[in-house]
């Protein structure tokens, strides 16, 4: 082999590398934008799913409070009614005392 022929040679293995280099850095940056792609998928898919389980908690939360509020809301029902009924059968006492006290 000859001078020419070495360092031709040379050049051609030299652009070889830059061409693979080139490909590597290629790849290297699909590879980079494909996994902040899947990165940027995965949050997304996680702020939804933490979005859908909070309002899922919300609304039982919401369900149970109101069953809790029925129940408090149907006994002070039934203590309104309980203490308009004692105040029926007393209110007749309560005007006699009351005008009793007046004529005395």
């Amino acid at each position: 082999m000859g001078r020419e022929e070495v360092l031709r040679a040379i050049r051609d293995a030299e652009n070889e590398a830059k061409i693979t280099v080139s490909n590597a850095e290629t790849q290297a940056s699909e590879i980079i934008s494909k996994a902040r792609l899947s990165a940027t998928e995965i949050i997304q898919a996680g702020r939804s799913e933490s979005e859908e389980s909070s309002q899922s908690m919300i609304t039982e939360a919401r369900s149970a409070a109101e069953g809790e509020a029925a129940k408090v809301s149907k006994v002070g029902d039934s203590s309104i009614e309980s203490i308009q009924q004692s105040s029926e059968s007393k209110r007749k006492d309560a005007v006699d005392a009351v005008l009793s006290a007046f004529r005395s």
